[in-house]
């Protein structure tokens, strides 16, 4: 059907271009159009004449791009001294990339291994006959629009700036199209010898423009990869504004949520029942929790269960994982974790409920090493990386490594390439590689033996365990990508703060600058009494005040206004015998 409606578009296109390009008929022809390209076989200067007659050539595309992209220059200079027109719209934006990706495709599949075309362009020196006046002309499109483009993000970063001052500059509604447009540019970027970097260091330039906009604009809709793929023109906020895209959002209807009822007593038995055992698709829905025999329901009994459960999953006695003798907050799976049968099912388990936890947005106060966090990443572990997992391997490893070369070579370690490890009580050698037994370490091996232990340590030991928390992981995120994008578009500290939350003590003020009065003035002396003895508490007082009022054990990284509401003291009609309560549901 596209096949045969697609041309006769394309005349109907060519007529109406004729009267004016901004008739209103034109262009929803000109979108009709648009829509379908993505659709059908787009000539390819083929020499064959059937074919060419079968589909729309590379050189009727064209003229479409070379008018959105002037539409497109036009209308990023008049939004931005007219803030309120609109533009770019939507409509050219959704247009322009239609139409670019047919004729980006067949200059690539021209090019083909030759690489990014160099600039200015001689047709003489490339095997491109159909393509010379498009790539040159599409290399003027480009070039112009980066240079309004930056003129754009400097613009917001001017905006961005008098509201910090307070000076009440307005977002333009134009704004909203620069992503998709960027997206574009990028996209062209890598036909052309140097200019792929220098959109990236534009960008890198006017990052704070571009944090904003990602924070802003940027859709679950839309494909971010391009972007997650350069962590130097992001910061923290807009990496977890992207990945918490990939995980879905919790819903406010009860009745579609997974319901809990757990025994404190048996929390970690039980909480595997109902988060192993369910159906992943019930378990992005979101969670409704009640202890047994107790009445509180609601987000605050939510976040203590989280709180509870990953005590649990992560205490070294329950054999799963193991804390870093540096940082005993910081964890990786356990190599011996297979003394309980169903450990893997726990790791899976593990991985849910983690990303769950980051899906709530609660923090855990638990963090995942650095060996582990790559492995997700479907990243190399180094020497470097271990320093926290196994201090006393990393310095054996790095003293092997910088011994001089006589003394490894006199055998004086009397090293070969095997590891010995312990297995359900009893320990072995294990060959780090093949006929391992029998090679002796020198100074020409050492590096190898060095990669190879660290490998058997942190890799081998532990690739069933990681695969299955990362299936695990992988069950609640509401796109098809591997999990492993989930981690590489963050760095570790990214995810430290995500999971474990602020570090730094309770700020009395932040607390008071989030706190409303119900039946009580700020002035009041009672409100006075009570923020005097918060301030007289020590770290861990505060922490358990915290935690009896919010069911919050680690507050966000942006302190009391990370939270998802504000907080409240109400003044009790009870009795003055009474003892305080508190309602944790926000």
């Amino acid at each position: 059907m596209h096949s045969q409606c697609a041309p006769i578009l394309l005349e109907f296109c060519k007529l109406l271009g004729r009267v004016a390009h901004d008739d209103p008929l034109y262009s929803l022809c000109r979108s009709s159009l648009g829509s379908m390209v993505e659709y059908i076989d787009i000539g390819r200067g083929s020499k064959n004449s059937d074919s060419i007659k079968a589909m729309i050539a590379v050189q009727e595309i064209f003229p479409f791009v070379s008018q959105l992209a002037t539409r497109l220059s036009y209308d990023l200079v008049s939004g931005m001294e007219l803030p309120m027109s609109g533009r770019p719209l939507l409509t050219d934006v959704r247009d322009f990339t239609a139409f670019l990706l047919p004729l980006r495709t067949a200059i690539m599949e021209q090019v083909g291994l030759g690489g990014p075309i160099s600039m200015p362009f001689h047709e003489g020196g490339h095997n491109l006959p159909c393509y010379g006046e498009e790539i040159k002309f599409l290399h003027g499109i480009f070039t112009d629009l980066m240079v309004k483009m930056e003129q754009c993000l400097l613009k917001i970063e001017g905006c961005l700036s008098m509201k910090e001052k307070g000076e009440g500059a307005q977002n333009h509604l134009g704004w909203c199209q620069y992503l998709a447009i960027l997206k574009e540019l990028n996209s062209i970027s890598k036909l052309y010898q140097g200019a792929e970097e220098q959109f990236w260091t534009i960008l890198r330039l006017r990052k704070v423009s571009v944090c904003y906009l990602i924070i802003r604009y940027a859709k679950r809709s839309d494909d971010h990869t391009w972007i997650l793929e350069h962590k130097d023109v992001t910061d923290f906020e807009s990496r977890r504004h992207l990945v918490m895209m990939m995980l879905p959002e919790v819903k406010d209807e009860y009745e579609e949520l997974h319901e809990m009822l757990i025994d404190r007593s048996h929390l970690l038995a039980e909480s595997f029942e109902y988060i192993a055992r369910a159906d992943p698709e019930v378990l992005r829905s979101g969670l409704f929790m009640e202890f047994k025999n107790e009445e509180a329901t609601g987000p605050g009994v939510l976040r203590e269960w989280f709180f509870l459960a990953c005590q649990e999953i992560f205490n070294p006695q329950n054999a799963l994982f193991v804390a870093c003798p540096n940082d005993r907050r910081r964890f990786f799976p356990n190599p011996a974790s297979k003394v309980d049968p169903l450990h893997l099912e726990y790791f899976s388990f593990s991985g849910r409920v983690i990303a769950l936890a980051l899906m709530h947005k609660v923090q855990i106060g638990i963090v995942l090493d650095r060996v582990f966090f790559l492995q997700l990443a479907g990243q190399y572990v180094s020497l470097e990386d271990i320093r926290d997992a196994d201090p006393f391997l990393y310095n054996s490893c790095k003293q092997i490594l910088e011994m001089d070369a006589e003394v490894v070579d006199s055998d004086a370690l009397g090293l070969t390439f095997v590891r010995e490890v312990e297995e359900l009580g009893s320990r072995k050698l294990v060959e780090l590689c093949l006929g391992g037994n029998n090679i002796v370490v020198n100074s020409k091996n050492r590096k190898e033996y060095v990669d190879l232990l660290i490998q058997h340590r942190f890799v081998t030991s532990i690739t069933e365990q990681v695969a299955h928390f990362a299936q695990g992981f992988a069950d609640i995120l509401c796109n098809s990508r591997p999990p492993k994008f989930f981690f590489q578009s963050l760095e570790l500290e990214d995810l430290d703060w995500m999971l474990h939350g602020s570090e730094s003590d309770i700020s009395v003020e932040d607390w008071k600058a989030h706190t409303e009065y119900n039946g009580y003035k700020e002035t009041d002396p009672q409100i006075y009494w009570f923020w005097k003895i918060v301030g007289e508490m020590s770290a861990e007082q505060r922490k358990v005040l915290l935690f009896f009022w919010t069911s919050v054990k680690y507050l966000p990284i942006e302190g009391f206004g990370g939270l998802a509401s504000r907080l409240y003291l109400y003044r009790s009609t009870e009795s003055c015998d009474r003892l305080p309560s508190s309602h944790t549901c926000f």
